[in-house]
């Protein structure tokens, strides 16, 4: 039986190669895709290998980013233009593989296990999946190369994206000789907090938390802490798989705020826009949901401040309002009162939106037929054909956002 060949295929500086590829007067000039330096999106989303030679990174302000590269070309982000591409590189890998499951906008797994037959060994398949990218779209893929997703994952981010080929395979053969000499910081699911914590324990090395005692570490984080355990031995059983996303476990939404929001009113306005995004998302897909969580983060870097808590009502719900209130009541009892910088609202426990519970005192088959009316009228004439009138004041962003995707411009 062969042992699973597990691809992750990475865009390099993706936001930025799309730009250059379609513009062929940036082929020698370096680029920077960055949101509106007018507003607090104007961070750097993709700087080309011409701008990072000048030392500009990834969530650099543009300001920082333009003092280090000033004759830099700075181009807004076409967010639907970066889906069209994704969508078709998606195409792309599955003349190779039924097997393709997207990670984000520009990293996708793909198992080629049973590929190799028609398609050649494991690099012999990448690099014919690198070219066929660069001449159906001319952007340049990494490729990495493991048994498993994780060790696809450290491969590329690590290795292939440092080499000349972009290839690079980890395995059981040099995982100790390479992944287990990175930082610990560098492993696939360690975030800057628990990065410091392993560090606090003495764990400073991928090996380091490979061979550190497995007890200790479910005793002090559960389940998680055995998870991190098995990664930094190269152990993940999770399946490469097309269906991967299809069974929805939550819907939620954020915006980060174009300017430090103090008071309620203001908060409350843009609550109310996501708790409306949200239901229509739900509404969308036939789903409700039980339990609302509410969060917001504060606007210091240096000394963060926020809250994420959640509620569980009585019935599962996709009306606006009904969310709005469970979502506001949490950010009443647990907002700090200090300046906002960022919203979210979540629905999840999701259900069937058919199976509705009767309610003597509340007819909610009325108000799921009112919230269905109004998502038609925007599917048919645009967002913003009805919008609630506190979103035209001031504080309201349903407008603005509703000429983006992802928070960004299409």
């Amino acid at each position: 039986m062969k042992k699973p060949v597990i691809f992750l295929v990475d865009m390099q500086s993706f936001y930025a190669s799309v730009e250059k590829a379609d513009h062929p007067e940036f082929r020698d000039k370096p680029v920077i895709v960055s949101g509106d330096p007018e507003r607090r999106s104007g961070v750097v989303l993709a700087a080309c290998p011409l701008a990072k030679k000048f030392g500009v990174q990834n969530a650099w302000r543009l300001w920082e980013a333009q003092q280090r590269c000033p004759q830099a070309i700075i181009v807004k982000p076409r967010m639907q233009r970066y889906l069209e591409v994704s969508l078709q590189i998606t195409d792309i890998l599955e003349r190779f593989t039924d097997m393709v499951e997207p990670y984000s906008v520009d990293e996708q797994f793909m198992d080629v296990t049973g590929s190799q037959n028609l398609f050649g060994a494991p690099w012999e398949i990448a690099g014919k999946v690198q070219a066929e990218i660069m001449k159906d779209t001319r952007v340049k893929a990494r490729v990495g190369i493991g048994e498993n997703k994780v060790l696809a994952k450290i491969a590329c981010d690590n290795f292939s994206k440092k080499n000349k080929s972009g290839i690079f395979q980890l395995d059981e053969t040099n995982m100790k000789t390479h992944m287990w000499k990175l930082p610990v910081g560098k492993m696939f699911g360690v975030g800057g907090r628990m990065e410091q914590h392993l560090q606090k324990m003495g764990i400073r090395t991928i090996g380091g938390l490979a061979r550190f005692p497995l007890q200790v570490l479910k005793k002090k984080w559960g389940i998680p802490g055995h998870i991190l355990w098995m990664t930094a031995n190269g152990i993940d059983y999770s399946p490469v798989s097309g269906h991967s996303h299809s069974g929805q476990k939550a819907i939620g939404h954020g915006m980060t705020l174009p300017k430090d929001y103090r008071r309620a009113d203001e908060i409350r306005t843009v609550l109310l826009e996501l708790c409306e995004e949200v239901c229509y998302r739900a509404r969308s897909t036939g789903v409700m949901g039980i339990t609302i969580s509410a969060g917001a983060s504060g606007a210091s870097f240096n000394h963060p401040t926020g809250f994420h808590r959640q509620v569980t009502l009585m019935n599962a719900t996709n009306n606006t309002m009904d969310v709005f209130r469970a979502a506001w009541s949490l950010f009443v009892e647990f907002w700090d009162r200090q300046p906002v910088r960022r919203v979210g609202v979540n629905l999840s426990n999701l259900c069937n939106d058919r199976d509705i519970q009767l309610d003597l005192f509340d007819d909610r088959s009325r108000k799921r037929q009112i919230g269905y009316a109004m998502d038609s009228i925007k599917d048919r004439f645009g967002k913003t054909a009805i919008i609630r009138a506190v979103s035209l004041t001031e504080s309201g962003q349903a407008i603005e956002r509703s000429a983006k995707i992802g928070g960004h411009y299409k």
